[in-house]
């Protein structure tokens, strides 16, 4: 099971706690636990990704094991504290001022 945190306004939309558990099927990618994350609480679709391009929403940012993963390819695996369960993988609102 990878566990995901979700900021408030998501939590909210989904009405879950600040972390749900999601199955993976095949490869642990951004992409395939994003995909997973959407089936299961369709609610999501379009909120963390265009719903057609499928890339990460500007004020939004996905970070595990200390790391900035929101640049990366969506296609690299997860780490594997990640995929073991041991780390969560967090989306991270991001926080813009002028």
């Amino acid at each position: 099971m990878i566990r995901v945190v979700l900021p408030a306004n998501l939590r909210t939309l989904a009405s879950v706690g600040r972390e749900v558990q999601l199955e993976v099927d095949g490869a642990a990618t951004q992409r395939s636990l994003l995909d997973a994350l959407e089936v299961q609480y369709p609610m999501l679709r379009g909120t963390i990704r265009d719903a057609k391009t499928k890339k990460r929403r500007s004020m939004l940012r996905f970070y595990a094991c200390e790391e900035d993963l929101s640049d990366v390819s969506p296609d690299d695996p997860l780490p594997d504290d990640v995929k073991s369960g041991r780390e969560p993988y967090l989306v991270v609102g991001a926080i813009a001022g002028g």
